[in-house]
């Protein structure tokens, strides 16, 4: 349903019952799936490839050209997955020739005046609360929830199911199941409330914070920690995730417990 208020390029491809709200655009090379809100002033740009089912609104802005100074006008795209919910005023730049496409996946709330920069790429089901503000070719695994007003540094990794306090200013890596905050950023114990949520068993969460024990508060640097963690607690999905995280780092991860 498209109020006459609105343009939408001729070239755009937008599915029958997409509601386009009055003083929208949409510009050329567009897609948007079936079933999708566009809210009054929002701004669809070159590049964006847009779900089902997803709520975009007012002010927002999709698939603006990256602001990165090596951009130099190449083909780059903007994805937005199915059922995720796009707050007021929040900027989702497209690729560059680093990656390409810049990703937010399924079911996932962006909320109010959060910017999400070039070639980034957020997992399902996540969670980015106000006015976060993501740097180029960030990565945030499924379930992470940011806190508000929290800054992260180019390239960093945020792992799955993490919890960050707001107003962090994330500059090195941060491992899944954690919660973090302080500054600067440390481990703040093991999301143990958000995994119950997701139906991790007691007996899971307890591993989860031995692993952590050893390598957060056992006083080992992280190379020593990880032998230790293979060499005494038996393989598990869990646990091998978290050892090719740290070991995976290019960053580093963030700092231990700090009491």
């Amino acid at each position: 349903m498209k109020q006459p208020l609105a343009y939408v390029h001729p070239e755009a491809t937008v599915a029958d019952n997409v509601v386009i709200e009055p003083f929208v655009t949409i510009d050329k090379n567009v897609t948007i799936e079936a079933g999708t809100r566009i809210g009054s002033n929002a701004t669809i740009l070159e590049g964006a490839r847009i779900g089902k089912n997803c709520n975009i609104f007012p002010g927002a802005v999709i698939s603006a050209i990256p602001q990165d100074m090596k951009f130099r006008g190449e083909h780059s795209i903007a994805i937005i997955g199915d059922n995720t919910t796009i707050r007021e005023c929040a900027t989702v730049n497209r690729g560059t020739a680093a990656k390409g496409t810049t990703r937010i996946g399924n079911n996932c709330l962006i909320m109010a005046y959060t910017h999400v920069a070039h070639d980034c790429t957020i997992g399902n089901n996540c969670i980015i609360t106000n006015a976060c503000q993501l740097a180029g070719e960030v990565v945030v695994d499924d379930f992470a929830i940011l806190g508000g007003m929290t800054a992260v540094h180019q390239f960093v990794r945020i792992g799955r199911h993490v919890m960050i306090q707001g107003g962090s200013l994330i500059g090195k890596d941060v491992p899944p199941y954690v919660k973090a905050g302080r500054l600067p950023l440390s481990y703040a114990g093991v999301n143990s409330i958000g995994l119950r949520r997701r139906e991790f068993s007691n007996e899971k969460i307890n591993e989860i914070q031995d692993i952590y024990r050893i390598l957060f508060q056992s006083g080992l640097n992280n190379s020593d920690a990880l032998e230790r963690i293979e060499a005494e607690m038996s393989a598990s999905k869990e646990r091998d995730e978290i050892i090719l995280f740290v070991r995976n780092s290019k960053r580093g991860i963030m700092k231990g417990y700090l009491g």
